[in-house]
C-alpha cells in the first residue's frame, strides 16, 4: 500500500514530466495524417515482441472474432497458420508478425496489474486489491460544455460529473473499509489535463478541413445549433473534454496509480432535447462496458489498432468479464434495474449476466488494466431524477410512493457488494 507521501511524490514526478511533453506531442499531432487518431501518439510495435509465441491461434482469433473485431478486421490482420501479419503503419504498408504459441505457450509478460486470485486469502475480502475510481465527466463549469446537464424549472441543476463524484466519495470509504487501497483518477470539478479547448483551435480547424469544412465558423450559438458540429469551438471542446481529458486520466492510471482494476463510474441519460426545458422518461435501465467491439473504420487508425492487439495480448480480458459479469448481476440484484439494450452496431453482448457489453471507448482502451465501466440509471426519467433531486440521506426516504435509499448510497453500495462478492469467492 502506497502512503499519501509516495503518492504525491509520484503524482509531482507524473506531471512535471508530462508537462515537458505535451506540446511537442500536440505538434507531432498536427502534423500528422488521418492515420492516428485525434491527439493519439504513433504506436511502438516493438514493444509487441515481448508477446510472441504466448497465445495460440485458435485463442488470438477466437479474441478477435468474439470481443475485439466482431465486424471484420480483414484489412488489418491476416492470420495464417503459425503466425498473424498486422497492418502497422497504413502509409508504408509495413507489417508486424506475431508469432503462435504451440502446445504450451509461453507465460503472458507481468502486467502493472495483478489478477485477483494471486492475491491470497484474507479476512478482508479486497485487501492488498489496488482500485482506481474513475468518476466520469468533469461536472461543474465544465458541465454544459460537456453536454451532461440539465435543470427542470427552478430545481437544481443535474451535472452527471457531480453525481458520480458523489457516488465515488461513498464508495472510496465502503471499499477501504472492505481493505482495498483506493484512489481516485480526478479531483473534484477539475480537469485532470492541464490543456484548455483554445489550446486545440489548429487542430479542430485541420479536423474540419479533413472532414469538408475548409473556412468553419469559430462559435455556434448554444446547445441547440444544428450546425455547432462545423465549428472551430465545438471540436475545440470535443479535443478538450473526450480526447486530452482522457489521455491525461490514462497516463496518471498507467504511470502512476497503477490499480489492479478501474471502476469507470458513470449515470446514464436518454435523449432531454433542450437541457433547459428537457423531456423526462419512464425508462430506467443498467449496463456494464468492457472494452472490445473496434468497428473497421476505427481499426483504420495506426494507434487504434496496436492499441487492440496490445489489449488483446495482455489479457485483461480474461480478468475483466467475470468481474464485470459478476458485479453487473449483484448490481442488478440489488437495484432492480433492467438491463439496457443496444439498438447500434458499436458493440457485442459478451458474458452470461445479459448486462455486459464490450465496447470501444477511450477508457477501457488505454487504461492497461481491466476495466468496469458502469452505466446505471436513466439520469433524466422520473424515477431517477426524483432520486437525484432528492440528494443524498441516511436510511430510506418515499420516493414515487416507494421507500429507497440514497441513490449515490445505493449505487456505492452495489458496486462495492459487487467487488466483495467476487472477490471472496475467487481469492
Amino acid at each position: 500500500m502506497r502512503s499519501p507521501d509516495v503518492r504525491s511524490r509520484l503524482t509531482a514526478k507524473f506531471f512535471r514530466r508530462l508537462g515537458f511533453a505535451f506540446g511537442a506531442w500536440a505538434a507531432i499531432t498536427l502534423a500528422r495524417a488521418d492515420d492516428i487518431s485525434p491527439l493519439g501518439r504513433k504506436p511502438h510495435w516493438d514493444r509487441l515482441e515481448r508477446y510472441q509465441e504466448t497465445i495460440t491461434r485458435a485463442d488470438f482469433a477466437r479474441l478477435l472474432d468474439t470481443v475485439y473485431a466482431t465486424r471484420g478486421y480483414a484489412d488489418y490482420i491476416q492470420v495464417g497458420d503459425d503466425s498473424a501479419r498486422i497492418l502497422e503503419d497504413r502509409a508504408s504498408g509495413k507489417t508486424f508478425e506475431l508469432r503462435f504459441a504451440g502446445t504450451g505457450p509461453r507465460k503472458v509478460p507481468r502486467q502493472y496489474w495483478r489478477d485477483i486470485d494471486q492475491l491470497g486469502p484474507s479476512k478482508k475480502p479486497l485487501s492488498g486489491l489496488n482500485v482506481a475510481l474513475d468518476p466520469g465527466h468533469i461536472g461543474g463549469r465544465w458541465a454544459t460544455m460537456e453536454e451532461r446537464w440539465f435543470r427542470v424549472g427552478d430545481k437544481a441543476p443535474v451535472e452527471e460529473g457531480e453525481l458520480t463524484w458523489q457516488v465515488a466519495a461513498i464508495l472510496a470509504r465502503k471499499l477501504r473499509a472492505l481493505g482495498a487501497d483506493v484512489s481516485l483518477v480526478r479531483t473534484h470539478g477539475r480537469p485532470a489535463t492541464p490543456k484548455r479547448p483554445d489550446d486545440f483551435r489548429e487542430l479542430a480547424k485541420t479536423i474540419l478541413a479533413r472532414s469538408g469544412v475548409p473556412d468553419p465558423p469559430e462559435t455556434y450559438d448554444g446547445p441547440e445549433d444544428e450546425n455547432k458540429q462545423k465549428t472551430v469551438q465545438w471540436q475545440s471542446e470535443l479535443l478538450f473534454y473526450r480526447q486530452s481529458e482522457i489521455r491525461y486520466r490514462a497516463r496518471r492510471v498507467n504511470e502512476v496509480l497503477q490499480p489492479d482494476v478501474v471502476l469507470c463510474l458513470h449515470f446514464n441519460a436518454e435523449d432531454w432535447g433542450d437541457p433547459k426545458s428537457p423531456t423526462l422518461t419512464d425508462h430506467n435501465h443498467f449496463h456494464v462496458l468492457v472494452n472490445g467491439s473496434y468497428l473497421p473504420d476505427e481499426l483504420a487508425h495506426d494507434d487504434v489498432r496496436y492499441e487492440m492487439i496490445r489489449r488483446l495480448l495482455s489479457r485483461t480480458y480474461e480478468e475483466e468479464l467475470p468481474l464485470a459479469d459478476s458485479m453487473a448481476g449483484t448490481f442488478a440484484r440489488e437495484t432492480k434495474l433492467p438491463p439496457y439494450e443496444y439498438t447500434t452496431d458499436n458493440v457485442v453482448k459478451v458474458g452470461t449476466s445479459g448486462y455486459v457489453y464490450a465496447r470501444n471507448l477511450l477508457a477501457t482502451r488505454l487504461y492497461r488494466c481491466p476495466v468496469i465501466y458502469f452505466e446505471p440509471y436513466v439520469m433524466n426519467s422520473n424515477e431517477a431524477f426524483a432520486r437525484i433531486e432528492a440528494g443524498d440521506y441516511d436510511g430510506t426516504r418515499e420516493i414515487n410512493g416507494v421507500q429507497r435509499q440514497s441513490i449515490f448510497r445505493e449505487y456505492a453500495q452495489a458496486v462495492a457488494d459487487g467487488l466483495a462478492e467476487y472477490c471472496r469467492q475467487t481469492r
